[in-house]
Protein backbone atom coordinates (compact mmCIF):
# COMPACT_ATOMS: atom_id res chain seq x y z
CA UNK A 1 0.00 0.00 0.00
CA UNK A 2 1.61 3.29 -0.63
CA UNK A 3 1.60 6.10 1.66
CA UNK A 4 -0.70 8.48 -0.24
CA UNK A 5 -3.28 5.83 0.65
CA UNK A 6 -5.58 5.98 3.52
CA UNK A 7 -5.54 2.33 5.50
CA UNK A 8 -8.73 0.37 5.21
CA UNK A 9 -10.90 0.01 8.16
CA UNK A 10 -12.76 -3.00 8.89
CA UNK A 11 -16.27 -3.25 8.56
CA UNK A 12 -16.25 -0.26 5.83
CA UNK A 13 -15.88 0.33 2.21
CA UNK A 14 -12.45 1.61 1.35
CA UNK A 15 -12.11 4.57 -1.11
CA UNK A 16 -10.04 5.48 -3.33
CA UNK A 17 -6.80 7.71 -2.35
CA UNK A 18 -8.08 11.01 -4.37
CA UNK A 19 -11.37 10.49 -3.83
CA UNK A 20 -10.42 10.05 -0.10
CA UNK A 21 -8.81 13.14 -0.55
CA UNK A 22 -11.52 15.29 -2.51
CA UNK A 23 -13.56 14.27 0.98
CA UNK A 24 -11.54 15.19 3.21
CA UNK A 25 -9.97 18.10 1.89
CA UNK A 26 -13.78 19.17 1.11
CA UNK A 27 -15.48 18.38 4.33
CA UNK A 28 -12.73 20.51 6.15
CA UNK A 29 -13.62 23.51 3.31
CA UNK A 30 -17.40 23.48 4.56
CA UNK A 31 -16.21 23.14 8.22
CA UNK A 32 -13.81 25.78 7.75
CA UNK A 33 -16.70 27.52 6.21
CA UNK A 34 -19.04 27.37 9.41
CA UNK A 35 -16.62 28.48 11.89
CA UNK A 36 -15.61 32.28 9.63
CA UNK A 37 -19.19 32.51 9.51
CA UNK A 38 -19.85 31.86 13.10
CA UNK A 39 -16.76 34.31 13.84
CA UNK A 40 -18.27 36.68 11.67
CA UNK A 41 -22.05 36.41 13.06
CA UNK A 42 -20.34 36.90 16.99
CA UNK A 43 -18.75 39.86 16.03
CA UNK A 44 -21.66 41.81 14.26
CA UNK A 45 -24.66 39.80 16.09
CA UNK A 46 -27.92 41.12 13.97
CA UNK A 47 -26.66 44.71 14.08
CA UNK A 48 -25.89 44.97 11.01
CA UNK A 49 -28.32 43.88 7.54
CA UNK A 50 -25.09 41.99 6.05
CA UNK A 51 -25.59 39.55 9.06
CA UNK A 52 -29.16 38.41 7.57
CA UNK A 53 -27.11 37.30 4.61
CA UNK A 54 -24.10 35.88 6.20
CA UNK A 55 -26.36 34.11 8.58
CA UNK A 56 -27.92 32.46 5.19
CA UNK A 57 -24.69 31.49 3.47
CA UNK A 58 -23.70 29.86 7.11
CA UNK A 59 -27.07 27.94 6.72
CA UNK A 60 -25.73 26.49 3.56
CA UNK A 61 -22.25 26.24 4.19
CA UNK A 62 -23.81 23.63 7.47
CA UNK A 63 -25.98 21.87 4.88
CA UNK A 64 -22.69 21.23 2.92
CA UNK A 65 -20.67 20.00 5.78
CA UNK A 66 -23.35 17.87 6.85
CA UNK A 67 -23.45 16.23 3.07
CA UNK A 68 -19.70 15.45 3.20
CA UNK A 69 -19.43 14.40 6.94
CA UNK A 70 -21.87 11.48 6.03
CA UNK A 71 -20.18 10.88 3.03
CA UNK A 72 -17.12 10.76 4.84
CA UNK A 73 -19.02 8.09 7.41
CA UNK A 74 -20.59 6.09 4.69
CA UNK A 75 -17.05 5.53 3.01
CA UNK A 76 -14.92 4.65 5.57
CA UNK A 77 -12.52 8.15 4.75
CA UNK A 78 -10.65 9.94 7.65
CA UNK A 79 -11.47 14.05 8.44
CA UNK A 80 -8.56 15.79 8.55
CA UNK A 81 -6.21 15.66 11.93
CA UNK A 82 -6.35 19.48 11.25
CA UNK A 83 -9.80 20.21 12.16
CA UNK A 84 -9.04 21.82 15.87
CA UNK A 85 -6.57 24.40 13.70
CA UNK A 86 -9.54 25.01 11.38
CA UNK A 87 -11.98 25.52 14.08
CA UNK A 88 -9.97 28.46 15.56
CA UNK A 89 -8.42 29.72 12.21
CA UNK A 90 -11.61 30.07 10.66
CA UNK A 91 -13.62 31.13 13.54
CA UNK A 92 -10.77 33.84 13.82
CA UNK A 93 -10.40 34.54 10.71
CA UNK A 94 -14.42 35.43 10.59
CA UNK A 95 -14.80 37.40 13.82
CA UNK A 96 -11.28 39.84 12.59
CA UNK A 97 -12.70 40.34 9.26
CA UNK A 98 -15.81 41.25 10.81
CA UNK A 99 -14.46 43.54 13.76
CA UNK A 100 -12.88 45.09 10.60
CA UNK A 101 -16.16 46.08 9.44
CA UNK A 102 -19.09 44.78 6.97
CA UNK A 103 -17.34 44.77 4.03
CA UNK A 104 -14.05 43.22 5.04
CA UNK A 105 -16.30 40.66 6.19
CA UNK A 106 -18.05 40.26 2.83
CA UNK A 107 -14.19 40.56 0.82
CA UNK A 108 -13.50 37.53 2.93
CA UNK A 109 -16.23 35.64 1.86
CA UNK A 110 -15.45 36.55 -2.08
CA UNK A 111 -12.14 35.80 -1.60
CA UNK A 112 -12.60 32.17 -0.04
CA UNK A 113 -15.98 31.67 -2.14
CA UNK A 114 -13.24 32.56 -5.26
CA UNK A 115 -11.01 29.87 -3.99
CA UNK A 116 -13.51 27.00 -3.67
CA UNK A 117 -15.17 27.81 -6.82
CA UNK A 118 -11.80 27.34 -8.44
CA UNK A 119 -11.38 23.81 -6.50
CA UNK A 120 -14.47 22.63 -7.23
CA UNK A 121 -14.23 22.88 -10.67
CA UNK A 122 -10.77 21.48 -10.19
CA UNK A 123 -12.61 18.56 -8.66
CA UNK A 124 -15.20 17.96 -11.14
CA UNK A 125 -12.53 18.06 -14.19
CA UNK A 126 -10.85 15.03 -12.07
CA UNK A 127 -13.81 12.97 -11.43
CA UNK A 128 -15.27 13.19 -14.38
CA UNK A 129 -18.33 10.94 -14.31
CA UNK A 130 -16.80 8.28 -12.20
CA UNK A 131 -18.69 9.28 -8.95
CA UNK A 132 -21.93 10.88 -9.59
CA UNK A 133 -22.88 11.31 -5.96
CA UNK A 134 -19.84 13.35 -5.22
CA UNK A 135 -19.92 15.01 -8.49
CA UNK A 136 -23.53 16.55 -7.89
CA UNK A 137 -22.77 17.04 -4.36
CA UNK A 138 -19.89 19.41 -6.14
CA UNK A 139 -21.88 20.59 -8.77
CA UNK A 140 -24.20 22.01 -6.65
CA UNK A 141 -22.08 23.20 -4.07
CA UNK A 142 -20.20 25.13 -6.36
CA UNK A 143 -22.87 27.28 -7.30
CA UNK A 144 -23.71 28.24 -3.86
CA UNK A 145 -20.52 29.16 -3.50
CA UNK A 146 -20.34 31.29 -6.73
CA UNK A 147 -23.91 32.87 -5.19
CA UNK A 148 -21.96 33.52 -1.77
CA UNK A 149 -19.06 35.08 -4.10
CA UNK A 150 -21.69 36.78 -6.41
CA UNK A 151 -23.34 38.45 -2.76
CA UNK A 152 -20.61 39.84 -0.95
CA UNK A 153 -19.15 41.55 -3.99
CA UNK A 154 -22.70 43.51 -4.46
CA UNK A 155 -22.01 44.08 -0.75
CA UNK A 156 -19.24 46.07 -0.79
CA UNK A 157 -16.69 43.33 -0.92
CA UNK A 158 -14.28 45.52 -3.21
CA UNK A 159 -14.91 48.24 -0.73
CA UNK A 160 -13.18 46.72 2.47
CA UNK A 161 -9.93 48.12 3.37
CA UNK A 162 -6.68 47.46 1.42
CA UNK A 163 -9.20 45.09 -0.35
CA UNK A 164 -6.74 43.62 -2.96
CA UNK A 165 -3.94 42.82 0.06
CA UNK A 166 -6.42 41.12 2.35
CA UNK A 167 -8.48 39.20 -0.53
CA UNK A 168 -4.53 38.10 -1.37
CA UNK A 169 -4.01 37.11 1.96
CA UNK A 170 -6.91 35.21 2.31
CA UNK A 171 -6.75 33.42 -0.81
CA UNK A 172 -3.42 32.39 -0.55
CA UNK A 173 -4.73 31.08 3.57
CA UNK A 174 -7.68 28.93 1.43
CA UNK A 175 -5.18 27.35 -0.78
CA UNK A 176 -2.47 26.42 2.09
CA UNK A 177 -5.60 25.12 3.76
CA UNK A 178 -6.47 23.22 1.00
CA UNK A 179 -3.50 21.30 0.35
CA UNK A 180 -2.96 20.90 4.18
CA UNK A 181 -5.93 19.26 4.17
CA UNK A 182 -5.95 17.28 1.36
CA UNK A 183 -3.14 14.89 3.07
CA UNK A 184 -3.21 15.24 7.05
Amino acid sequence: MSATQDFPRPGRRSEPADRASMLRVDQAGEFGATRIYAGQLAVMGDRHPDARIIAGMAAQEERHRQTFDAMIARRGVRPTALAPIWNVAGFALGAVTAAMGPKAAMACTAAIETEIDHHYGEQLVQLGNDDPELSTAIADFQAEEVEHRDAALAHGAQQAPAYPLLSGAIRLGCRAAIALSKRI
